[in-house]
């Protein structure tokens, strides 16, 4: 039987690796044309419950504690004065409850566990039928199963549903101060060895140590249109201009955050964030099924990474159950995976109203430190 997964991120490879681990082959199909073809982003942080526990389905959660940073678990959570509304450190010997990681490193880490063939650089997938897959360079393929894990913008959810991503309401500018120890140490003191997080009214700004040595800024602004990237004025094709049309937009804001906007380099980078409907489901189709943000795109609030690579972790464990009833093992997955996403979908949309509420770093408080 022939199980054909289109994209290699963290849930397409989880699947792989749970699947290799349990002596079921597939092939992993994947557009870029090879691993570091560009960038995937900052850090994640892994919770203990969903992405952790796919990693220890796949045998990697040695390899994972080794490359995790627990300092990665410490936050400050201010308000646009300047006010300090909370600030937790991380004990040397605190638990692994949800380390962040590079998302590089833990991508390494998957595709380095995997068979060579297991992964087909420069693969465009572009349609199937009738057991074929067709790629955008005229290749093609068989297949008895096919997964898509080819994220928000999935070719292969259009064979299960007419769903499409909406957007949210929200845009996010992400920046970057690279070696940011050596370049600005007062500002890498100011945000720590974790995660910073400034809530206004309907803007946002976060930072984030990552293990390069660089801090990621991320600056976002709710209640705004899919277009505003165009619409905002902001040059963003040049970058100095950019940044300070930026700081801007955070007039009135502590001056300790407008220079942590200065500091940044010249990779700017507009974002519309968009989500599928909460609870989307289709009829159980023989030979075809989703995971992660080809399923089930949210919020970006710490869910989705953890998300994918558990469904990916799942489906594999269901197929290896089932190595001769392929359907019988997707439906087993699909039932499961529905309730679970459904439930932290939710969760994710009421985080977002937390967010783009004119009292949001009061409410995040409350949520982080209930009465």
């Amino acid at each position: 039987m022939t199980i054909a997964i289109i994209g290699a991120g963290l849930g397409g490879l989880s699947l792989a690796r749970v699947l290799h681990v349990n002596g079921i082959d597939a092939v992993v199909y994947e557009r870029e044309s090879l691993r570091g073809a560009r960038s995937q982003g900052g850090m994640l942080d892994l919770h203990a419950g969903t992405g952790q526990r796919a990693l220890r389905e796949a045998g990697l959660i040695d390899q994972f504690h080794a490359i995790a940073r627990r300092q990665g678990q410490d936050l400050r959570l201010l308000e646009p004065d300047g006010t300090l509304l909370l600030q937790e450190d991380t004990p040397d010997d605190a638990p692994l409850d949800r380390p962040e990681v590079d998302r590089a490193d833990l991508r390494n880490l998957l595709l380095d566990s995997l068979p060579l063939h297991a992964v087909r650089w420069g693969h465009v997938f572009e349609s199937a039928d009738n057991g074929f897959l067709h790629f955008a360079d005229g290749s093609g393929a068989t297949y008895d199963l096919l997964v898509g894990a080819d994220g928000a913008n999935s070719r292969v959810r259009e064979l299960l549903s007419d769903a499409r991503p909406a957007h949210t309401g929200q845009n996010v500018v992400e920046l970057a101060i690279p070696d940011i120890d050596r370049t600005h140490p007062d500002l890498a003191a100011m945000v720590g060895r974790g995660n910073y997080w400034v809530l206004g009214d309907g803007q946002s700004l976060s930072a984030q140590r990552n293990g390069d040595g660089r801090v990621r800024v991320y600056l976002s602004f709710h209640n705004t249109a899919e277009d505003w990237s165009v619409t905002s004025g902001i040059p963003f094709d040049d970058p100095a201009a950019a940044r300070a049309r930026l700081i801007d937009l955070f007039t009135g804001w502590d001056s300790r955050f407008t220079a942590l906007i200065a500091a940044c380099g010249d990779t700017i980078l507009p974002r519309s964030i968009t989500t599928l409907p909460v609870g989307l489901t289709w009829p159980s189709t023989p030979g075809v099924t989703l995971l992660g943000d080809a399923a089930h795109l949210m919020p970006p609030v710490g869910q989705g990474a953890n998300m994918a690579m558990l469904d990916g972790a799942l489906l594999g464990l269901a197929l290896a159950a089932h190595p001769d009833d392929f359907p019988a093992a997707v439906q087993e997955y699909e039932r499961e995976m529905f309730e679970r996403t459904s439930a932290v979908g939710r969760q994710s949309a009421d985080m977002q109203d937390v967010l783009a509420s004119p009292d949001a770093s009061r409410r995040m408080l409350a949520f982080l430190q209930p009465a």
